[in-house]
């Protein structure tokens, strides 16, 4: 049971993956007065004037503000405008606000102004066109984004913590390791499938790398409960780490020695990584959206120089 939802989660504070300053706000990056008149001001660059109008690189674009991943290279194309032009954004990256006579959209995590959105133009298949300012934006290639996948038992906790690390692009909750096409969650929560809750991370591996990932990872959820995480009970809930390729495998058997020699018994199983199935939009950054916390993982320090998050 998730539906069991546990108040053991009050007595642990929230991390945020940015800085906070002593008064308890978000510090997020640093801004140029051009970039600060565009992303808090609302205001609107030249055509034809930024650096991302013709831009044609495969990769991902970030807030400038916030680093969260707002549209993939994929959804690009040219609508001769004089902006940056994306006929689809990331999944809940991108939030959409009345802006009188237009719609205007803001990065869904900051707030920060991107631009505006025109829909039924016909220019691509989607008829839809995310107008971006090009301050509004930093592109990370595509070369720097590695993927990893992890299950750590309710996969609302696993995601939560994750995607809290400096350096993590997105997180995609869903299902993997079963033997069943297009399992939905009705069909995970039968145990019949062979499917584990996971999460699959995107990240910029010139900001952190795999070890750290895997070792925040281990640091919040008990690595040791063989039958689920928590209350969360059954073989959906088990905790597993789905390697990518070797490198990945062998640092996750490196962690995993290290936990056993100061005396824990690890039930984390290797698996190589197979068919990752997206879950339902609902299940999609939970917490964030509902405004919870979760109730069956928890941030425990395991490692001598831990994870790269500023937890104390």
């Amino acid at each position: 049971m998730k539906y069991l939802v546990l108040l053991l989660c009050t007595w642990f504070l929230f991390s945020c993956s940015h800085e906070k300053s002593s008064s308890g706000m978000v510090k997020w990056n640093e801004l140029t007065l051009a970039e600060k008149n565009i992303i808090e001001h609302k205001g609107t660059e030249l055509a034809h004037s930024g650096e991302y109008n013709k831009h044609y690189e495969e990769g991902v674009y970030l807030c400038k503000r916030c680093d969260t991943a707002l549209f993939e290279s994929s959804a690009k194309f040219d609508s001769k405008t004089g902006w940056p032009s994306f006929d689809d954004a990331i999944r809940d990256a991108v939030a959409e606000k009345s802006d009188f006579t237009r719609t205007e959209i803001v990065c869904n995590t900051c707030d920060g102004h991107l631009g505006h959105v025109f829909k039924g133009e016909g220019m691509t298949p989607k008829s839809t066109r995310h107008c971006v300012n090009s301050l509004s934006l930093k592109f990370l290639p595509e070369k720097n984004v590695n993927k990893a996948i992890f299950a750590s038992g309710c996969f609302w906790g696993t995601d939560y913590w994750l995607r809290q690390s400096p350096g993590v692009i997105s997180t995609l909750t869903g299902y993997t390791g079963g033997q069943v096409e297009s399992p939905d969650y009705r069909d995970v929560c039968t145990g019949t499938t062979g499917h584990y809750e996971a999460v699959e991370v995107s990240y910029d591996s010139e900001k952190v790398s795999y070890e750290d990932l895997a070792k925040l990872y281990f640091e919040t959820h008990n690595p040791e409960q063989a039958n689920g995480q928590g209350n969360d009970v059954g073989s959906q809930y088990l905790p597993a780490i789905f390697y990518l390729d070797e490198s990945q495998k062998v640092t996750a058997n490196k962690l995993l020695a290290e936990l056993k020699a100061k005396g824990l018994q690890p039930a984390t199983e290797l698996k190589p990584a197979v068919k990752f199935w997206p879950a339902e939009d609902y299940h999609q950054d939970y917490y964030r959206k509902n405004g919870k916390k979760p109730y069956c993982h928890f941030y425990n320090p395991m490692f001598k120089d831990g994870a790269k998050l500023g937890i104390e």
